[in-house]
């Protein structure tokens, strides 16, 4: 009788832990269910019984309901700011392009201080034309409005072009830029990823100053495929590293050159859309290096 009542007692322990481990499973598929759900962005609340989770469960489930309303909201607001900058650049356009023309029609037909001013003119309609072209397609790639095509291809076109893009301004400013041989590849979008890559060049050709140079060369890697443009330019403080790719910062020290602060911002804009991303660095011999990483 004893030997059965322990062998009974065991088997009830047996059956208690058996339902307080299937009970935990349950609960962890429950909410691991929810964190899968909020990283896909595909949750709703409505999907569980908040009746049936636990108290943490149940926490976790209005965290997460909160969160995808704060995300939807956040995408509405994105949309509208991208619709607004482009109906801005849309009625905008004309206007500045005609300003451009008759500046440009000016400087032709003038002399002397009247010349030079008609240039001046033109020079910031230009500016202008620029500033809206380039917020228009920043808020749009930050919309998703934008869809890239990346294609497995060589890096050496891309550098090539880069590097003749630019050799104008680099003559003029005295900078020599050079480009080392690649035979490695990448995944990227041609068109977009060669704006993003002059972007970056012409701002290291603006920021070095007369008789230095800036390189361009590649590292390959198993998942992804570093360009660096490096210069041998001022630097960048430390401080202001994390800022350079925001939209129109200015570095405290740079105000004297011309630049819009747009350049790095889109560039950013594009590889991430490309699943890169870009970084700064600055070498302990001076200058800085802006690496480019494309998935290989």
């Amino acid at each position: 009788m004893r030997e059965t009542l322990c062998l009974l007692t065991a088997l009830l322990s047996l059956a208690a832990a058996l339902l307080a481990l299937l009970r935990a499973r349950r609960q962890r598929r429950r909410i691991d269910a929810l964190i899968d759900q909020a990283i896909s962005g595909g949750f709703t609340g409505e999907t569980f019984d908040e009746s049936a989770l636990s108290a943490l469960e149940g926490k976790l489930s209005r965290f997460l309901s909160g969160c995808a309303a704060a995300n939807r909201d956040l995408s509405r607001e994105r949309e509208r700011m991208a619709g607004l900058i482009s109906d801005i650049s849309h009625q905008t356009k004309t206007p500045a392009a005609n300003i451009l023309l008759y500046a440009s029609l000016l400087e032709e037909s003038l002399t002397g201080q009247r010349q030079e001013q008609a240039a001046a003119i033109r020079r910031q309609a230009e500016k202008l034309t620029f500033l809206l072209d380039t917020l228009m397609k920043g808020s749009r790639l930050e919309a998703g409005m934008i869809t890239l095509h990346p294609e497995h291809r060589p890096l050496t076109p891309l550098l090539t072009e880069t590097a003749a893009q630019v050799s104008a301004a680099a003559e003029r400013r005295s900078v020599a830029v050079t480009l080392r041989p690649t035979g490695a590849s990448a995944c990227f979008d041609s068109r977009w990823t060669a704006e993003a890559l002059y972007n970056i060049v012409d701002n290291a050709v603006k920021y070095t100053p007369a008789g230095g140079r800036v390189t361009l060369s590649v590292t390959a890697g198993e998942l992804f495929c570093r360009i660096d443009v490096s210069d041998t330019g001022p630097g960048i403080p430390e401080a202001e590293r994390p800022l350079v790719f925001q939209r129109f910062y200015r570095g405290t020290d740079c105000r004297e050159v011309e630049g819009s602060g747009l350049g790095l911002y889109l560039a950013r804009e594009i590889v991430q859309a490309e699943g890169g991303y870009v970084k700064v660095s600055c070498p302990a011999g001076g200058g800085s290096v802006f690496s480019m990483y494309l998935p290989s």
